[in-house]
């Protein structure tokens, strides 16, 4: 598989371009987020086995949004049949990727265990030495899942939809990602300044002005990232492969073509 390289600001394209995709349809694209969402909590919460079922079914569950989300795209209609588009005819495959997935979490558990020691008690609040450490233990974890998260990045969709190998995928997503640290960088950004650090100003200054507008605008934000930024980054995952590995199909009109391809220094 040949992996493009783009420039940084694709990163933000992408989620423009998934804000885009759930403008299109948001009552399907909304769906779609909650029905993986909603499946996600339930194997979850299912005693003793749902943690080790849930990665099982990732690669399966995130084929289907992809597929729903290209659905949507093409303005073709939502059924059974488009949501399972390559999951039958690659479900050893998947299962395989699922595997790997379990034992790559387990494994990241193990490691963040020995690396963070005893966990930070919240419960009686937190005080600043604690908020340091607290910061430190998740850029610690960040630093840890990297590695997972950029190899399973594209890899269900290379499996589904291209027929590539288990390993193979996790390989060439791993690689993809690389090439491309400085997209997902951008991404990662404009994720915490949208869903994280523009929210907290706005709470900041509503607070200062008057509780009652604190209330209103908590309720109203929290509302917005769940049922837009929710979907948006939904779309920007299939946009971003779609974007990356140059599929056949037609790239998304929100998403310029990209720079030819740089050989590595």
């Amino acid at each position: 598989m040949d992996a493009r390289r783009l420039p940084a600001r694709h990163g933000i394209l992408w989620l423009l371009a998934g804000f885009a995709l759930f403008r299109r349809h948001p009552p399907l694209m909304t769906a779609l987020t909650f029905g993986y969402l909603l499946t996600v909590l339930v194997v979850n919460l299912v005693p003793t086995i749902g943690p080790f079922i849930l990665p099982l079914l990732l690669p399966t569950l995130t084929v289907m949004l992809a597929n729903g989300c290209r659905a949507i795209e093409r303005r073709q209609s939502l059924d059974a049949d488009t949501l399972g588009v390559g999951i039958g005819a690659q479900r050893l495959g998947l299962l395989r990727l699922g595997i790997l997935h379990l034992v790559g979490s387990s494994l990241l558990v193990l490691i963040s265990g020995i690396a963070l020691g005893e966990p930070i008690n919240l419960k009686d609040g937190m005080d600043a030495d604690e908020a340091a450490a607290f910061m430190a233990d998740m850029g610690v974890i960040v630093v840890l899942a990297s590695p997972l998260l950029m190899a399973f990045w594209f890899a269900p969709l290379l499996t589904a939809w291209d027929g590539v190998s288990a390993g193979k995928s996790l390989f060439f997503s791993f690689v993809a990602s690389w090439r491309n640290w400085r997209c997902f960088a951008m991404y990662g950004l404009a994720l915490a300044l949208v869903g994280a650090a523009l929210p907290g100003l706005i709470l900041i200054v509503a607070g200062t002005l008057s509780q009652s507008l604190l209330s209103i605008l908590s309720v109203a934000l929290r509302m917005l990232l769940i049922f837009i930024l929710a979907p948006t980054m939904v779309a920007s995952v299939y946009l971003s492969y779609r974007d990356v590995f140059a599929t056949p199909d037609p790239v998304s009109e929100s998403i310029p073509e990209a720079e030819p391809a740089q050989p590595d220094e």
